[in-house]
């Protein structure tokens, strides 16, 4: 990456050229830049002229540098990229409390896939959940190893603020600021770099919408929305604007939710998605499920074609139910 003296006087064509969403700088700014006149930026930008930043209330100081924030960011953010693209995560056996090894030898999940996960009581669940999120490398009470493209990941993913491989969705959300909807996604869209941000911000307003039982708008405060809408809304946003690849979920069916939908959107955005459920029908709805036992993986069950078959029917109960809650919430009669 280019220090800021190198950044100005790099020629503009080859800055362009190696990082073209530096046009989209530009453009945004309203240059009028011929892509041939070979110039080094620091002329390009003395050549504006004093009117230009005049009529655009700056100076050519602050202008070079937001140019070159912008620049960085973009490194950054192909930074991040680079260390975020996770094909897969593999998780490798280890003992369950007694000291017997789990019924397993490796589970790997890949991009765009959901595994269901399944627990009685004192199973140490979050124990797993919590594994996963910080990429355990045989240093947690279960020993366990967590692997990201069949490698450890680096001490720069486990341990980064800034590059996040898990994003966890858990069953308590509690807002602190007191910010509208739309404040609150511009801020987050901003901190990711995002330019158009009024399109990403419209976009999970309205996939949240989808999925919360009662809708919202921008200007709602984010302290004033339901423990369902507070999930929708995190849900979509954690799907489109989250560069996290990997999304824990603790219960989304006690989050009143349309769960269907919300875990359809994960998906659509290619997430690897862990999601923990008493819910047969969120259990019975992807090829494979975690079975937890005596603090370990006590099996991998791959649903049955006959388990499918009662899903079909799991879900017709559910539908029936959905219907006659609704009108129960609305005041209606249910005869």
């Amino acid at each position: 990456m280019l220090n800021f003296l190198e950044f100005l006087n790099k020629n503009l064509d080859e800055l362009l050229s190696v990082n073209p969403k530096l046009i989209e700088f530009l453009d945004t700014n309203w240059f009028k830049y011929d892509k041939k006149s070979n110039l080094r930026l620091i002329d390009f930008l003395n050549g504006l002229g004093e009117n230009f930043y005049l009529d655009n209330a700056t100076t050519k100081e602050i202008l070079s540098k937001s140019f070159y924030d912008f620049y960085v960011s973009i490194i950054k953010q192909e930074n991040q990229n680079n260390l975020l693209d996770v094909k897969e995560i593999t998780i490798k056996s280890w003992k369950n409390k007694s000291w017997i090894q789990e019924n397993f030898s490796t589970l790997t999940i890949k991009r765009g896939e959901i595994i269901s996960i399944v627990w009685p009581t004192w199973s140490w669940k979050s124990r797993l959940l919590a594994d996963i999120e910080w990429m355990a490398s045989e240093d947690t009470p279960t020993n366990r190893t967590i692997l990201v493209n069949w490698t450890l990941p680096s001490k720069l993913l486990r341990y980064s603020s800034e590059y996040k491989l898990v994003a966890q969705l858990s069953q308590n959300m509690n807002f602190i600021m007191d910010l509208t909807v739309e404040d609150f996604l511009s801020l987050h869209a901003e901190s990711r770099n995002i330019l158009n941000i009024q399109k990403v911000v419209d976009e999970i307003i309205i996939e949240a919408n989808k999925l919360s039982w009662e809708s919202f708008d921008r200007k709602s405060h984010i302290t004033s929305l339901s423990w369902w809408q507070s999930r929708a809304l995190m849900i979509s946003d954690v799907a489109i604007l989250s560069k996290s690849p990997i999304v824990l979920i603790d219960e989304i069916e006690n989050a009143w939710v349309d769960r269907k939908k919300a875990l359809d959107l994960l998906i659509r955005e290619d997430k690897i998605v862990l999601i923990a459920t008493h819910d047969p029908i969120l259990a019975l709805s992807w090829d494979k499920r975690i079975v937890l036992k005596d603090w370990g993986i006590n099996d991998i069950i791959k649903t049955t074609i006959e388990e499918k078959s009662l899903l079909v029917e799991l879900e017709k109960l559910d539908k029936s139910m959905l219907f006659y809650r609704e009108k129960l919430r609305k005041g209606e009669s249910l005869l």
